[in-house]
């Protein structure tokens, strides 16, 4: 079935459900992790036997910042390895999920702050499949991405993030998938092998960034350029940074808040993930 028959049978099965659908921030980290059995992909393992299991997977991937706001909408996303000078095993992954049309114009359906458009050249990037795969690695369950538009300032993305609030209550898992702290510029590269090893200004970025997130001081992580030298230094660009505020715009007001795989890497990165509900 294709076209609004299918949009009208796949919206009428995504009914409301009686509890909201967790919501994740997961710091995705380098791409190995995709195929890697470390602690960070084994956390990401046991989330996906954790949680409900969903209809569908949206995914706010920090790889995809391009100007305008886009929603995959094929039948199968190709798996995209947007990486160089890593061994063939992660090249040779494919992760073959399907997608959702329908569930791709029901996306764009919830959101009137801006036009969103159908994509159908994308696929799932490795700030997507990296994670999905280890968190359900039938491939079974549709995946689907939005965009990050880079021509917006940060509380636009949060005000965005509020429209897909009703996907939660379908069933929909969304996830932002970024990293709080990611400087690549200053990575200790003699370091990468040792989980734990962060920068001063790394760690203390990192437990502001958490203290803020427990208050629900969501303006201050909206406006992070006024967190002084180690905010600075935690987000030089804001791609990695942005899925987090679309989480906090995503979130309820009920929800608990929890965080997982806290911990720095090669001093500049961290890879401490949210998960509210």
């Amino acid at each position: 079935m294709t076209g609004l028959s299918a949009f009208n049978q796949f919206t009428s099965e995504l009914k409301e459900q009686e509890h909201l659908m967790p919501l994740l921030f997961i710091g995705h980290g380098s791409p190995m992790n995709g195929i890697e059995d470390n602690e960070f992909s084994e956390r990401w393992m046991r989330m996906g036997k954790e949680l409900p299991v969903p209809q569908a997977v949206l995914v706010v991937s920090a790889h995809w910042f391009r100007k305008g706001t886009l929603v995959t909408a094929m039948d199968f996303p190709r798996t995209i390895h947007d990486f160089g000078g890593f061994p063939q095993a992660l090249f040779d992954v494919q992760y073959p999920a399907p997608g959702s049309a329908a569930l791709a114009k029901e996306t764009a359906s919830l959101i009137h702050t801006t036009q969103v458009e159908m994509d159908h050249d994308w696929g799932l990037d490795h700030g997507t499949w990296t994670i999905v795969r280890h968190m359900y690695p039938k491939a079974n369950i549709p995946v689907l991405q939005l965009s990050i538009d880079y021509t917006k300032d940060p509380q636009y993305h949060y005000e965005l993030a509020k429209e897909l609030y009703g996907l939660r209550k379908k069933g929909v898992l969304i996830i932002g998938s970024g990293n709080m702290v990611h400087n690549l510029r200053m990575v200790a590269w003699d370091k990468i092998n040792e989980p734990g090893y962060g920068y001063d200004w790394a760690i203390e970025m990192n437990q502001t960034f958490k203290q803020l997130i427990t208050a629900g001081d969501d303006q201050s992580l909206i406006r992070y350029d006024q967190l002084g030298t180690a905010g600075r230094l935690a987000i030089p660009t804001p791609e990695h940074y942005l899925p987090l505020l679309y989480t906090l715009g995503l979130k309820g007001k009920k929800d608990e808040v929890s965080f997982f795989n806290d911990k720095a890497v090669a001093g500049s990165l961290t890879m401490t993930s949210v998960k509210w509900g």
